[in-house]
């Protein structure tokens, strides 16, 4: 945990800045007023989120990536949006992997570039789900694969679905409207489904252990964007809390809805979010 901390802190300068942030279309949280039959469904991969803009690899927060141009030498010039993506429970080891500014051959050819969206394509998704496969492909690449869409029928089977890849070790749904036109920002169009919430926090203090935690940190205490601030002490390893992330750091926590008071219930640590 700490190599990841001080990974995720050293990743300002890691790689050249874009000129700017890609204007990416984002996910609302799933509410169950919808018709579950009018979106296509895919799981939601735990992966770092690329924008190929038709030649290059660029991160959700404007970082340039340095993957290897075999990687990326089949991609098209079509812009793509996607996720790099190892496997269920790989997140640390993928962020690992791509952000080396000297990229490591035998560990890119470990990932794929899972892809869900056309950036300002035209046509409804549905249309733009067809275009990504024939994309997919007509460019034969081993590294570039459409992330598998499919239709349910009913919130029953989206919850049995939803259980099903959970249990699994996946981290849940994305519902996509099939007659979505592209558009940027937050938008119910997209929208993301799991069993439990996760948002994110900046460290402000710390709470000093006691008992077994004694000279360790016991909590985080955080502060969210809507300024409300709380501890947050489960889900910390032992090695977190001796070198726990820094004042300033913004870190994802889980929670289970809010309380009367708008404080998250059962918060737990996830990891130091990855300013990419």
């Amino acid at each position: 945990m700490r190599k990841l901390l001080t990974l995720i802190l050293s990743l300002c300068c890691f790689h050249l800045t874009a000129s700017s942030k890609p204007d990416l279309l984002l996910a609302e949280i799933y509410h169950d007023t919808i018709d579950v039959r009018q979106y296509w469904i895919s799981e939601k991969l735990d992966g770092v989120r690329a924008y190929w803009d038709g030649q290059q690899l660029i991160s959700r927060g404007g970082k340039l990536i340095s993957a290897p141009a075999w990687f990326t030498a089949n991609f098209p010039n079509t812009e793509l949006d996607g996720e790099l993506w190892l496997g269920r429970g790989q997140f640390a080891t993928t962020l690992s992997i791509i952000s080396k500014d000297s990229p490591i051959d035998t560990e890119w050819q470990q990932i794929g570039y899972y892809i869900f969206e056309l950036p300002n394509a035209i046509g409804t998704f549905s249309q733009r789900l067809n275009t990504m496969q024939a994309i997919v492909k007509q460019q034969n690449s081993a590294y570039l694969q459409l992330i598998p869409q499919f239709r349910l029928n009913s919130k029953q089977q989206l919850m049995a679905k939803l259980n099903q890849l959970e249990t699994d070790g996946a981290e849940g749904l994305m519902l996509h409207h099939q007659d979505a036109l592209y558009k940027t920002g937050r938008s119910q169009d997209l929208l993301k489904l799991k069993s439990y919430l996760d948002t994110e926090a900046k460290v402000i203090g710390y709470r000093a252990g006691k008992g077994k935690y004694q000279d360790m940190i016991g909590a985080l205490i955080v502060k969210t964007a809507e300024g409300k601030e709380f501890a947050i002490g489960s889900g910390l390893t032992d090695e977190l809390r001796q070198t726990p992330p820094e004042i300033g750091t913004i870190i994802t926590y889980r929670y289970n809805g809010l309380t009367k008071h708008g404080l998250p219930r059962f918060a737990r640590f996830l990891r130091v979010y990855p300013e990419l």
